[in-house]
């Protein structure tokens, strides 16, 4: 069977270049890309070689309006939709002996661990919105794919993400752009054999976007420069679009003279980390330092990896009370987080107030604080802070344990007075003392 597809030329090297494991098809919006990942798609499925295949996003229930419409959409526009098997209810397609199946990565938003191995056998990937995809998530897909039965090939369509994000820096050179100061031109590293590479803006798709659009595209260089720069021209941005956090300075180590003022404990099992952060205070600050962040740990073994660290109180989430009295019951001085109504929001806008610092090898707290941000749709020019609602996709277990930390121990009416009264000079470090459990 053949179709006839319309693809703009900027996109003709995915069908006329046959060497690429991966096909990362990234700009500005209006580009046209989930068309064009959609018909490639289709048209391998219609391929006399073998194609087993599936569609990805972060959260498999998202594919339903994006990428599984949007081959549903190529179907009807040539008319073969009775060619295919079809299975509406579990987004499967298949023709012969090639098919197309939607995976998610998460079972729920906010998780960072796959289980992919049922994909060994598949070798045609397509990851929609893949700037929502964390790098263990994909080297864990990557590797899973080992058929030897087709050519495998990785399609990943997004939005260019900020300069710190993981694909950026796995596969791209930034050259600075001469107009919008802190936004960067991304350009494919060279020497890169295994990668094509398929820019564009709407200007490359502009025959199928009405009038009004464009003016609207447009018009947001004037109103909403870093939403026109990231989004609509797809240049890479300094700092991921409406973070939440900003202005903490990166240290060696912790100071002699800082003192310890607890921990912030955020639980998590599998797909989710338990995080542990320690928040010390010094000079008018706060200094943050990583000592856990590990999947599928009991709470026997949280409690053992506080009973080694220096004692102070333990601050956690108040939503978890069994694993807190389990760990309680071990002589570990720990309570749960006050919860009230907006407290996340409330808590938020308390950190974003201090002076804060981190340890040079806190990695993961590093990660979560660049790309920690507000939800936003899609389509919204602006970060949703005003709803008080994190971004789904945004991992935040350390984030969420330094906030039930720092608003425990740095109250304004009693951040001094507090350690000064509880610790006093127990904490020198010729007296450090350490739980030891019962």
């Amino acid at each position: 069977m053949k179709v006839k597809y319309t693809v703009h030329q900027s996109h003709l090297p995915l069908w006329e270049n046959k060497d690429w494991r991966y096909a990362i098809v990234m700009g500005g919006r209006g580009n046209g890309r989930s068309g064009t990942a959609s018909r490639y798609v289709v048209s391998q499925l219609l391929s006399k070689e073998y194609n087993r295949g599936a569609i990805m996003r972060a959260v498999r229930e998202d594919i339903r309006a994006s990428c599984w419409s949007d081959i549903n959409d190529r179907l009807t526009e040539q008319e073969i939709n009775n060619q295919f098997k079809i299975t509406e209810h579990d987004m499967f397609i298949g023709r012969g002996k090639n098919s197309l199946r939607a995976h998610g990565f998460r079972a729920s938003s906010g998780s960072l661990t796959a289980r992919l191995k049922s994909l060994a056998g598949y070798n045609l990937v397509w990851i929609e919105e893949a700037e929502e995809i964390g790098e263990d998530e994909f080297r864990t897909l990557d590797d899973t794919l080992r058929t030897v039965e087709g050519r495998i090939k990785i399609i990943l369509t997004l939005n260019t993400p900020p300069k710190n994000h993981w694909l950026i820096k796995k596969w791209f050179e930034l050259e600075e752009h001469k107009e919008a100061q802190g936004f960067y031109i991304p350009k494919l590293k060279e020497g890169i054999k295994d990668v094509v590479y398929l820019s564009g803006t709407w200007r490359d798709n502009e025959p199928n976007l009405d009038y009004h659009t464009i003016k609207r595209y447009q018009g947001y260089k004037k109103d909403k420069p870093a939403y026109y720069w990231q989004m609509i021209e797809g240049l890479s941005p300094e700092v991921v679009m409406g973070r939440i956090y900003g202005g903490w300075r990166e240290i060696d180590e912790v100071p002699h003279e800082a003192r310890l003022l607890g921990y912030g404990l955020d639980f998590g099992y599998d797909p989710d980390p338990a995080a542990i952060v320690a928040i010390y205070y010094c000079n008018g600050g706060y200094i943050l330092d990583e000592k856990l962040y590990q999947t599928k740990l009991l709470d026997e073994h949280l409690a053992k990896t506080l009973e080694l660290l220096p004692i102070a109180p333990v601050v956690a989430d108040s939503a978890e009370p069994k694993a807190i009295k389990g760990i309680s019951n071990r002589g570990i001085n720990i309570t749960g987080v006050k919860k009230e109504k907006d407290s996340i929001q409330f808590g938020i806008k308390h950190v974003q107030g201090l002076k804060i610092s981190y340890t040079k090898h806190s990695n993961n707290i590093r990660t979560e604080y660049e790309r920690y941000a507000w939800k936003r749709t899609k389509e919204s020019t602006e970060s949703e802070d005003h709803l008080g609602i994190e971004d789904p996709n945004c991992a935040n277990h350390l984030m969420s344990g330094i906030r039930y930390g720092l608003v425990t121990f740095a109250e304004p009416s009693r951040e001094v007075d507090y350690w000064d009264r509880l610790f006093k000079d127990e904490l020198h470090p010729e007296k450090i003392q350490f739980n030891k459990g019962k």
